[in-house]
C-alpha cells in the first residue's frame, strides 16, 4: 500500500462548498500529504432546460460566485490551491489527474441519475489505479448513521420518517477541524466574472427578504446573528409565515443549498442554544425543519428516477392543460390573483420567495391553471437562491398530489391572503411593480 505522504488527492467540490464539517476533506486528509480542490463551472448548468429556462438565474450564479470566492479564501487559509475550471469534468477531470499524479479522488455522494451518471463517465476515463471516495456530505442524518437499514425500510409520509428518526438517539458530532498543510502544489485560478458566463450585473433589490451574499463566512454570520444576537430562533414558529423582511425565517436554506454550511453545524449550534437560552417549540421547529430537508433526499434515494416524472413517486395519473399564456402570466406575475402574483415578482426580482408564498404559487399553477407541475419546478430550480434539487421536486410533487401526500394540497389563494397578509402590505410592496409582461 502507498504511504499517506507520497499520496496526492483532489477533493472535487460539487454541492459540498465548504471547509468546516466537511467529511471529504476529513476522509482526504487521513489518506493523503498533499491536496488540491477544483470546481467545475459545467456549461450544462447554464443553459436552457427542456422548458425553456435557463438552469440558473442570475441571482443564482452571482450567489454561487461569491460562495466559490469564499471557499478560495478558506482553502488558500488551509494551504490547498483551488483550481475553478469552466468546463465539463467528463473533459477536464482525467488531464488534471494525470497533470497532478492523483492518487485520489474525494467528492460528495450523489444518488439521482445525472450526478451519477457524470461520475461514472469521470470514474470510466480516468486511470484505474485511481481511488474513489464518496462522502454523504449534503445530509443531517446521513444513511450510516439513520434507523433505516435498506432503502425499502424509508417510510413513505414524513410523519412516520420523523418519529423513526427521533425514536432513535443520534449524537449529532461535526467533523474534526481541518489542519493546514504544506503543499507542493500553487496553482492559481481566477473565478469568472457574470459576464463571462453570459449574465448581466445585477443590484440587490431594496424590498429582497434576502439581502446576504454567499459563503461561509455570511452563513456563520447569520447563524450568529439569528441565535445569539437577536435571539430570533425563539420565535420561529410563530414567524415563520410572514412574509416581508430578513427576521422572520432563518434564511439559511441558499446557504444550505451550496453546502456553504452544513445541516449538521446548524443542528449543533441549535442544541447548544437549547442548552443555554431555551428549548421551545420554536427551537423544535428549526430541527423539524432540517428533518424535511432530509426526508426529500431518502426519498430521493427511495424512488430514484420516479422523482422528475409526471406522475410522481408511484406514477399517479396527472392531467394537465398546457396553456403558454397562463404559464407566462404566472410567471410574470400577471394573473387575476394579486397575493400569487405578489409572490411571483418577488421571485424575478430577487431569487427569493417565503415558503408561505411558494406554496400558494405552486397550488395555484396545478389547481388553478391546471399546468404541469414539472414547469414550475424546472422555473423554480432556475430562480431561486436556495435551489435544492431533492426539496425543489419533492414540494412540488406534494403540492401537486403526486409525491409522499396522499391529501389534496390545494391553496386558496385568497383566504391565504386575508389570513397572511391581510394589511396587503405585502402586495402593495411588490404590486408597485409594472405588470408589464416583458418590464
Amino acid at each position: 500500500m502507498q504511504k499517506k505522504q507520497e499520496k496526492v488527492g483532489l477533493i472535487w467540490f460539487t454541492t459540498n462548498l465548504r471547509t468546516k464539517d466537511l467529511a471529504s476533506l476529513t476522509k482526504a486528509q487521513s489518506i493523503c500529504s498533499d491536496l488540491i480542490a477544483v470546481y467545475f463551472i459545467d456549461p450544462l448548468h447554464f443553459k436552457e432546460t427542456s422548458y425553456g429556462f435557463k438552469r440558473q438565474s442570475v441571482f443564482r450564479v452571482q450567489f454561487l460566485l461569491e460562495t466559490l470566492k469564499d471557499l478560495k479564501s478558506q482553502l488558500k487559509e488551509l494551504g490547498i490551491s483551488f483550481i475553478i475550471q469552466k468546463g465539463s469534468p467528463r473533459d477536464y477531470l482525467p488531464h488534471m489527474i494525470n497533470q497532478y499524479q492523483i492518487s485520489d479522488v474525494f467528492a460528495q455522494k450523489e444518488f439521482t441519475s445525472d450526478e451519477i451518471s457524470t461520475y461514472s463517465d469521470c470514474i470510466g476515463s480516468c486511470p484505474s489505479e485511481v481511488q474513489w471516495h464518496f462522502q454523504f456530505d449534503q445530509f443531517l442524518i446521513t444513511p450510516e448513521q439513520s434507523p433505516f437499514h435498506s432503502v425499502n425500510e424509508i417510510p413513505f409520509q414524513f410523519t412516520a420518517f420523523r418519529k423513526k428518526i427521533e425514536s432513535k438517539t443520534i449524537q449529532i458530532a461535526l467533523e474534526p477541524k481541518p489542519y493546514k498543510i504544506h503543499s507542493n502544489f500553487q496553482v492559481h485560478s481566477e473565478l469568472p466574472s457574470l459576464k463571462e458566463l453570459g449574465y448581466d450585473a445585477i443590484e440587490t433589490d431594496h424590498r429582497s427578504a434576502f439581502k446576504y451574499k454567499g459563503g461561509s463566512a455570511q452563513a456563520l454570520l447569520r447563524l450568529e446573528d439569528y441565535f445569539w444576537k437577536t435571539n430570533k430562533v425563539s420565535f420561529y414558529k410563530k414567524t415563520r409565515n410572514q412574509l416581508i423582511g430578513s427576521s422572520y425565517s432563518t434564511k439559511f436554506s441558499p446557504f444550505l443549498s451550496l453546502g456553504a454550511i452544513s445541516a449538521k453545524t446548524i443542528a449543533k449550534e441549535l442544541q447548544i442554544y437549547e442548552s443555554r437560552i431555551v428549548k421551545n417549540e420554536s427551537t423544535y421547529w428549526v430541527f423539524f425543519e432540517l428533518l424535511w430537508r432530509d426526508f426529500f433526499k431518502y426519498t430521493a434515494i427511495k424512488y430514484a428516477d420516479n422523482f422528475f416524472k409526471i406522475g410522481g413517486l408511484k406514477n399517479s395519473p396527472y392531467s394537465y392543460i398546457h396553456d403558454f399564456d397562463k404559464i407566462t402570466k404566472w410567471i410574470h406575475g400577471a394573473t387575476n390573483d394579486d397575493f400569487v402574483n405578489a409572490n411571483m415578482l418577488e421571485l424575478k426580482h430577487t431569487g427569493w420567495m417565503s415558503n408561505r408564498g411558494r406554496q400558494n404559487v405552486a397550488s395555484y399553477l396545478v389547481h388553478q391553471l391546471q399546468q404541469d407541475w414539472r414547469i414550475g419546478a424546472a422555473y423554480f430550480e432556475s430562480m431561486l437562491l436556495d435551489y435544492d434539487l431533492h426539496s425543489n421536486y419533492g414540494n412540488w410533487m406534494y403540492v401537486a398530489g403526486v409525491g409522499n401526500d396522499p391529501r389534496s394540497r390545494i391553496f386558496n389563494t385568497q383566504l391565504q391572503a386575508e389570513r397572511y397578509d391581510s394589511s396587503k402590505s405585502y402586495q402593495n410592496l411588490w404590486l408597485q411593480t409594472s405588470l408589464s409582461l416583458w418590464s
